[in-house]
């Protein structure tokens, strides 16, 4: 009933993630914090509150609540934009800590892309995107 390439793909994506939280506990931080801090790393340390929910897929609320965490560890603060725009961003202090515990993974991540050719990385984000694709159409409509 069950392909058995389905279930190896559900179990390395399920371990991925477990290396992710694992990551995020050795430098002390929850996991949402620590995809927060990932966003606003890569990001030059300034990205729109809106904009960290939809490339997250975490909940608003979590998101609220790991900045306010932010906030009040000094390691980031909220900018108000126009309208309802908010603008998540580092303090000199969240710089440091971004210098110190992502750039690291950002190493080792771009180490292990390096290990692949430019095709087999293109095919691994096609294939990704296009299950991620199937799965949001297929839950949206047989669940």
């Amino acid at each position: 009933m069950y392909s058995e390439r389905a279930r190896i793909y559900a179990y390395l994506s399920a371990e991925i993630t477990s290396l992710y939280h694992e990551a995020a506990v050795k430098m002390g931080i929850s996991d949402t914090v620590f995809n927060i801090l990932y966003v606003l790393c890569e990001r030059d340390g300034k990205y729109l509150q809106s904009d960290i929910f939809r490339l997250t897929g975490i909940s608003r609320q979590t998101i609220n609540s790991a900045i306010r965490k932010l906030e009040r560890d000094g390691l980031a603060y909220l900018e108000q934009l126009e309208g309802r725009n908010t603008m998540v961003c580092l303090t000199e202090k969240g710089r440091d800590f971004c210098t110190q515990k992502i750039l690291p993974l950002f190493k080792i991540e771009n180490k292990i892309w390096n290990e692949w050719t430019v095709d087999e990385q293109d095919k691994y984000i096609l294939f990704t995107q296009k299950y991620r694709d199937s799965l949001k159409k297929s839950l949206r409509e047989d669940l």
